[in-house]
């Protein structure tokens, strides 16, 4: 059973794009590994730019600062 955790800031991701998501990660692992969909579980995480840091400082500061 596959488990695939996608990762991603709070930025307006919509219903959307999270079930395309869903869809085309499922669709991926039949396709290549040939792992069954219906045992195929995909989770998606949102966290808050202020959760994530690169390079020492958080997405909320690097935005700030690229403005």
């Amino acid at each position: 059973m596959p488990y695939v955790n996608i990762k991603v800031t709070q930025e307006g991701v919509t219903a959307e794009q999270k079930r395309a998501l869903i869809e085309g990660v499922t669709e991926l692992l039949q396709r290549v590994l040939g792992k069954d969909p219906a045992t195929t579980v995909v989770v998606i995480e949102e966290f808050p730019t202020d959760n994530w840091g690169i390079g020492g400082e958080s997405i909320t500061e690097r935005r700030r600062a690229a403005r």
